[in-house]
């Protein structure tokens, strides 16, 4: 359905508080309030958990187009972190700018909603990777997740695409060591699968990938919010 002036209105409004942050510094942090939420327009993103023992588990990563730290201003205290893991670019929003747009245009309020709900899904998706998947499936699983998010935005294709991510991040992500990550990435380029080199990920077998991984992408429901 088309936008109607005012909503398009409204969401000028929301972006026009442009920041950059450089890599490696996070921009929300975990335990503080009166935290901003940001919504990603140019580069990549982690959101992720600090343990006691100084290890951390990333809950998932972030591409343009995905809020970043809603949970932050929604529950008034930030129960994570986010580091850009690139460069980035991103539009920050206040408490008070959401609020006000979803009283102005409650269609907002459902994309967010939506937004959220889809975020949720696929912490789920990754809670199976990490419990029931093993580690070669695991993998698949993710590479063809990252695929499917960035072909809605134009960043990636059933032949591969560009990825920022180092072997330890992605350890963080499926609990998984580095060497583990390293092993596991070998095995599916000499199975002919996918090819993960020099920032490139290149699928050389899609459709035995998605076997691998039972790869289902309907949980990240590609049409987007329901809107009336």
């Amino acid at each position: 359905m088309l936008l109607t002036e005012t909503e398009l209105t409204t969401l000028e409004e929301l972006h026009h508080r442009r920041r950059r942050f450089v890599a490696g510094r996070d921009m929300v942090h975990q335990g503080q309030s009166g935290q901003s939420a940001y919504v990603l327009a140019e580069g990549w993103v982690c959101s992720y958990k600090m343990q006691p023992d100084g290890t951390r588990q990333i809950v998932d990563f972030q591409i343009p187009g995905d809020f970043l730290g809603l949970r932050s201003i929604l529950f008034r205290t930030s129960d994570h972190n986010v580091e850009p893991v690139t460069r980035i670019e991103a539009s920050e929003i206040l408490a008070t700018d959401l609020l006000d747009a979803f009283q102005r245009v409650p269609r907002l309020a459902t994309a967010v909603l939506w937004a959220a709900s889809r975020d949720e899904a696929m912490v789920v998706e990754h809670l199976v990777n990490v419990g029931r998947r093993n580690s070669e499936e695991r993998m698949a699983h993710f590479l063809l997740e990252l695929s499917a998010r960035l072909k809605l935005v134009g960043q990636g294709d059933r032949s591969g695409y560009d990825c920022p991510l180092s072997q330890y991040l992605l350890a963080d992500a499926l609990g998984l060591s580095a060497v583990h990550v390293n092993r596991v990435l070998r095995n599916l380029r000499e199975q002919g699968l996918v090819t993960f080199l020099k920032g490139r990920v290149t699928f050389n077998d899609f459709d035995g990938l998605v076997d691998l991984a039972g790869f289902d992408a309907s949980y990240l429901d590609q049409n987007g919010p329901l809107l009336r």
